[in-house]
């Protein structure tokens, strides 16, 4: 399996509306990982909502940091965290909330929301 992305993969740009307080909500239809388990293929769509401090992330690097999950095998619990830790480590935003909707696998239909 290949090596899970870091917050390193993630690159900033600075907020310039530093001075007023507003959301980004980002969703990404198209992910997938693998099942650390079984090797089969998981699906789902994740959703970042933030409230940028000085930072926000540059959504082409959030592609990049997001298909580098494609063939890393990890729980869904594990993935919506991980991308939620690895945000707070590059932007420190003021809030933020990252949600996994997983496709059904096994008959078993998983969300996972965190929060900071």
């Amino acid at each position: 399996m290949d090596q899970l992305p870091t917050y390193k993969d993630l690159d900033i740009v600075e907020n310039e509306y530093q001075d007023r307080h507003y959301n980004i909500d980002i969703s990404i239809p198209e992910f997938n990982a693998v099942c650390p388990k079984t090797g089969l293929p998981d699906f789902g769509t994740i959703y970042i909502n933030y409230k940028p401090k000085k930072y926000i992330v540059e959504l082409k690097s959030l592609k990049l940091y997001i298909v580098k999950f494609r063939n890393c095998g990890i729980f869904h619990e594990h993935v919506t965290n991980k991308i939620l830790d690895d945000f707070k480590k590059a932007c420190d935003p003021y809030d933020i909330s990252v949600k996994g909707d997983f496709h059904p696998r096994g008959g078993i239909k998983t969300v996972v929301s965190a929060h900071k």
